[in-house]
């Protein structure tokens, strides 16, 4: 690499990657730098200058200087102002006298070091571009195509990086392919190794969020307000909603015109099953509507503190309530974040609670 290749190496990782010049620089007469003391067996000070415009690469030694009464001057490094001053009646305490030291065979050298130094540059320069990129992306939907797999996880191509897909994340029972574009929600990101690191789901309950965001314009515009997910990714999911506004139903507005707009997000889900419930201020409201499909429920919030509540259900609704294994009491207690125990007229009645129809 001469002179004129070198000048042209820095301003293009300059221009391409947007690294400051003065920082190549200077990071390329540090590199430079060890490299003389390391070839050359320097022991005295010394310090590389780069011609900015040119390229031309100088080795200087140098002496600082110090008061004269200072004791046992090391001659190597120093020189007294008297001595100073006999060379450069300028000179003052603390200025420093340089020789130039270039070595014949330097050239070599320091092109092997310049070549290195780019090359590193240009690696953090593209490391810094990528987290300036993806840094702020963590709770957010992406697309992605599917590149590589092994054992335990998927890696997706999300622009400039490959996000990490476990397995284990999944949509229970969904075949990933290779080659196909799909959406991922990132749960992690970590810019803080050497290689970024960008963690994807597609069971989290983030990601069912995202994706009515994305699909219901009422919910980005903020006219209809998503207040909680509960989600068992593959099986079933509920979406508390509400609005702010008398006029929109948040509840039709998610379903949308002969439910086009929640078929799209069940199809994305692969047919998990999705209760759209609206939220409602009112705790006890909000809970039954929360446990829907079952009706005609009695809400007794017993800790308002520890969000602790019974709930009385009927012969016909009780299963409802409950749900096949509990999962729909389950969802409803995540979805309000109420601890809710669902009790039989019977029960409630054993227990001394009573209420009217």
């Amino acid at each position: 690499m001469n002179k004129e290749e070198f000048i042209k190496a820095v301003d293009l990782i300059v221009k391409e990657k947007g690294i400051d010049r003065e920082l190549v620089f200077e990071a390329m007469e540090l590199a430079l730098a060890t490299a003389y003391k390391k070839n050359f067996d320097s022991l005295t000070n010394s310090k590389i200058m780069i011609n900015r415009e040119t390229g031309e690469i100088k080795v200087y030694s140098y002496l600082t200087v110090v008061p004269d009464d200072t004791e046992d001057i090391d001659l190597d490094l120093e020189i007294s102002l008297t001595d100073a001053r006999k060379i450069d009646k300028k000179l003052n305490v603390g200025d420093t006298i340089d020789t130039e030291v270039t070595p014949k065979d330097f050239g070599r050298v320091a092109a092997s070091t310049a070549k290195q130094v780019i090359v590193q540059k240009m690696r953090e320069a593209e490391r810094n571009s990528i987290v300036n990129e993806y840094g702020d992306k963590q709770d957010e939907l992406l697309i992605g195509t599917v590149e590589l797999e092994d054992v335990d996880n998927y890696f997706i191509n999300i622009g400039r990086i490959n996000g990490i897909l476990p397995k284990k994340e999944c949509i229970p029972g969904e075949k990933i392919e290779m080659g196909k574009q799909i959406k991922v929600y990132v749960t992690k990101v970590d810019g803080s190794g050497k290689n970024m690191f960008i963690l994807l789901s597609r069971n989290h309950y983030g990601f069912l969020k995202r994706l009515f965001e994305s699909e219901i314009p009422e919910l980005s515009d903020g006219s209809v307000l998503l207040y909680s997910v509960a989600r068992d990714a593959g099986s079933r999911s509920k979406v508390a909603v509400y609005s702010e506004r008398s006029n929109i139903d948040p509840i039709g507005a998610c379903i949308g015109e002969k439910g086009s707009r929640i078929a799209r997000i069940i199809e994305e889900v692969h047919g998990e099953k999705i209760d759209v419930v609206k939220y409602d201020k009112e705790p006890e409201i909000f809970i039954a509507n929360a446990l829907q499909p079952a009706k005609n429920l009695h809400v007794i919030i017993t800790d308002p503190k520890k969000q602790e509540c019974t709930v009385v259900a009927d012969s016909d609704n009780f299963s409802l309530a409950i749900g096949k294994k509990g999962q729909n009491a389950r969802l409803a207690s995540k979805l309000t974040h109420y601890k809710i125990d669902i009790k039989t007229v019977e029960q409630a009645a054993e227990l001394g609670i009573n209420f009217k129809d």
